[in-house]
């Protein structure tokens, strides 16, 4: 599935190859599209860490993901659907001009149909706080391009309840929390010409065992998207265009790798964010392209998102 990505950004760097110099606008900032899959859905870092508008903001953000899971181990069980639903606070704040902070507090309720009946957990997920430096950008005087490449890290903290009798034989990201002290690494690199933009992005999740002795498997998530400013005097959209992908390794229990619980997916996404004076609003959806779940036991559906923000 990465070929699909490396030939996104050659086809699009091919695209915005003219020799034109860039406008002034506002400088477009990172997406950090950290898809929450069945190995880290409640991480509560997903479908993104910061805003397509605001370099520094406080805001609220609510994200949906859909499932259908084998409700038991043999391969006429029945299918089940699962609903994630996260509220969450975000904020992102600079502590230089180098260096920013990324914080999210989340807020999960979820549901399921079990052959047994009805399903659902609801309370604090796991809080994430990621650090990134900016590592290189282009002067403002560039007269072709404008680069940016960051790179830092964060910890995801167990602050949801994480509850070993909710994994049974479906979805064993159906939790609140890992339970468990995760590490985040990210790189991001964005190249924009004109009104024209790419955003690259590559995270790797560690994953470390829990109280009750499980681990979720390590995770990586890729994506890429082109996106395009519209600029008005009172209002400005930024419409994008994307592939994202994940592919996480196998949980273990006891140190022992769990049978059908690693996987990969790629996603087609697209959204578009309008900001307003202080205030901007952004929807993001994204559809599965190809995937392989736990084995074929679990489906992803779909996904969007909604925030709201206000920037500092």
């Amino acid at each position: 599935m990465k070929k699909y990505i490396i030939l996104f950004i050659i086809l699009v760097s091919q695209f915005m190859s003219a020799n034109t110099p860039p406008p002034n606008f506002k400088q477009y900032l990172d997406l950090f599209d950290d898809c929450d899959a069945c190995g880290c859905s409640a991480s509560g870092g997903g479908m993104g860490f910061s805003s397509m508008l605001n370099q520094n903001f406080v805001g609220v953000r609510y994200f949906y993901q859909s499932y259908t899971s084998r409700d038991g181990v043999f391969n006429n069980s029945p299918w089940v659907d699962e609903n994630f639903n996260t509220m969450q606070l975000w904020a992102r704040i600079p502590l230089s001009e180098k260096f920013q902070i990324s914080a999210q507090v989340p807020y999960h309720f979820h549901t399921r149909e079990l052959s047994t009946g009805h399903q659902e957990i609801n309370g604090l997920g796991d809080i994430t706080i990621l650090g990134l430096y900016t590592v290189y950008r282009t002067q403002k005087d560039s007269t072709v391009y404008n680069h940016t490449l960051q790179a830092g890290g964060g910890l995801k903290m167990p602050t949801g309840e994480y509850n070993g009798a909710n994994n049974g034989s479906v979805n064993p990201s159906f939790q609140l929390g890992t339970g468990s002290w995760d590490y985040v690494l990210a790189a991001e690199y964005v190249l924009k010409r004109k009104k024209l933009g790419l955003n690259t992005m590559l995270n790797y999740s560690i994953k470390t065992e829990n109280s009750d002795n499980y681990q979720f498997g390590n995770q990586w998530n890729y994506a890429t998207t082109l996106f395009y400013v519209i600029e008005q005097p009172k209002y400005t959209l930024v419409p994008q265009l994307g592939l994202a992908g994940e592919d996480y390794a196998a949980n273990k229990q006891f140190g022992e790798e769990l049978p059908n619980t690693k996987g990969d997916i790629l996603f087609g996404k697209a959204g578009v964010e309008a900001g307003y004076g202080s205030f901007s609003v952004g929807l993001n959806a994204m559809v599965p392209i190809s995937q392989n779940l736990t084995g074929g036991k679990v489906e992803a559906n779909y996904r969007w998102s909604v925030n709201l923000n206000y920037s500092l």
